[in-house]
């Protein structure tokens, strides 16, 4: 591509700053010719070694739906309860619209700055050091929670599949071996295949569940005879911890486009990430609606958490047997991106990054372990299902999928901010975004933690590492 021709179309002009050796030095360039823009790449296409760079847009699709049409659905239908049908309705679309905008911005960043692998080599350009530090710990600590999430349903899955055949503890330590040897797969493209066996899965299991709730009398957790109260209302009222909480939790739903970024950086072509992104959040969102709407229109407040027990213990049953391909991959690929970050974080322009090195292959098992070990401890400690997800959201992804992209948005397009009318409001806009960013991280934490507190001090959750069962099927 001609880089004059680039260059026009371009909005701003590229400063980026790239680690060579021991010297940080600052690189003013524009935007460039492709060639440019290829240098920087973390992975290299012909590189010896391991070659990275082999997903391609549809194969990311695939992975991004994955990633997004996890564990999180499961927790959707109780999030509609607190809100009511409609307002629930509104907030699925609406932050759904919100993640895949941010999603864009990041991923726009990133091929503006390719030596961009992650969310945190964004914070760097933006901050520094300090910030990439910061947004390091956040980026982690997120994904070991969702990864904690993954462990959590699985387990929940053995215990509703066995009748609470083990202590729960002991569910929760196979299911963390389990994901922990899946995630140890090095490219994003040999998971490509579990990824999409996963999401075949975890669709077909709430496929089932959406059914199923449709053919029974009443909800499989109301009272077996007599009249009871479905719960199913347009608007509900809740008070500002409930609605925060289900706010938080619809939230985090569709808000891993972080963990879009070291997917994009292993596509061979990495501008064809947006019609990855497009189709993903279409299909995600489609999904979404359709399987909450009706599991709470005919389970009210009955609706179980997670949703899949919403249908009585056989389809229960079923659709852990089902989804047992999902709830592995959910985990696997939150496990494997969090140990990625470590992995390229300590092996970064060294040889050992794409060379079958011991180094490099004690790198990488040490740091899917590690995670592993990490989420394990976590889900064993906050065992409840949304509050994992809605603290998850709060504390790290709203900082990271909102305010983050409100930044890198007013960073590389700052001529913005003089330009013409539409181009001011743009970059003001953007401000807003970041506002919003910071609502949801400073109270979606405080109702988030409100929540847990709470919910030990009625019995919801019982003490840390506790073997009660945690599916429903055995009162204990």
């Amino acid at each position: 591509m001609d880089s004059k021709k680039y260059e026009a179309k371009s909005d701003v002009t590229d400063t980026r700053a790239i680690d060579e050796g021991p010297n940080h030095q600052t690189l003013k360039l524009p935007p460039g010719s492709d060639a440019d823009l290829e240098s920087h790449e973390v992975f290299k296409k012909n590189a010896d070694g391991v070659d990275f760079r082999t997903v391609g847009w549809p194969w990311a699709t695939v992975i991004f739906l994955k990633i997004i049409f996890s564990t999180g659905i499961l927790s959707i239908p109780t999030a509609l309860y607190a809100l009511g049908a409609v307002g629930g309705t509104l907030s699925l679309v609406a932050w759904q619209a919100v993640n895949t905008y941010c999603a864009i911005v990041q991923g726009n960043f990133r091929n503006r700055h390719p030596e961009c692998h992650s969310i945190v080599d964004m914070a760097h350009t933006l901050g520094g050091p300090y910030l990439r530090e910061l947004v390091g710990l956040v980026f982690l600590v997120a994904y070991v929670l969702v990864t904690g999430s993954g462990i959590i349903g699985l387990s929940v899955a053995f215990n509703a599949l066995s009748d609470h055949a083990f202590c729960t503890v002991w569910w929760g330590l196979i299911s963390a071996a389990i994901i922990t040897a899946c995630s140890l797969v090095r490219t994003l493209k040999n998971m490509g295949w579990a990824t999409f066996a996963g999401f075949v899965s975890l669709f077909v299991a709430v496929f089932i569940v959406t059914v199923g709730v449709t053919t029974r009398d009443r909800p499989a957790a109301a009272p077996k005879t007599g009249d009871f109260e479905l719960g199913f209302v347009a608007v509900n009222y809740p008070d500002f911890v409930a609605g925060m909480t289900a706010t938080a939790t619809i939230f985090i739903s569709s808000a891993g486009s972080s963990s879009f970024l070291p997917v994009i950086s292993e596509m061979r072509q990495p501008r064809d990430f947006k019609m990855a992104v497009y189709a993903c959040m279409a299909i995600v969102l489609s999904c979404y609606l359709s399987f909450a709407v009706v599991v709470y229109a005919w389970c009210g407040k009955w609706v179980s958490n997670p949703a899949l027990g919403s249908a009585g213990d056989l389809i229960k049953k079923v659709s852990y047997g089902v989804a047992l391909v999902g709830l592995i991959a959910s985990g696997a690929i939150n496990q494997h991106v969090a140990a990625k970050y470590v992995f390229v974080r300590l092996l970064r322009n060294s040889r050992h990054l794409q060379s079958n090195t011991i180094t490099h292959w004690a790198t990488w098992v040490g740091s899917t372990l590690a995670i592993g070990v990490v989420a394990f401890v976590l889900s064993e400690s906050i065992a409840i299902f949304n509050y994992i997800l809605a603290l998850a959201g709060s504390v790290c992804f709203a900082p990271m999928a909102i305010i983050l992209p409100g930044f890198l948005y007013l960073h590389d397009l700052a001529a913005y901010r003089k330009g013409t009318m539409l181009q001011r409001t743009k970059w003001t806009l953007h401000i807003g975004l970041i506002l919003l960013g910071v609502f949801v991280t400073v109270c979606g934490t405080y109702a988030s933690v409100m929540s847990i507190k709470e919910a030990y001090n009625n019995g919801e959750i019982g003490s840390a590492f506790s073997c009660a069962d945690n599916s429903g099927t055995v009162a204990g």
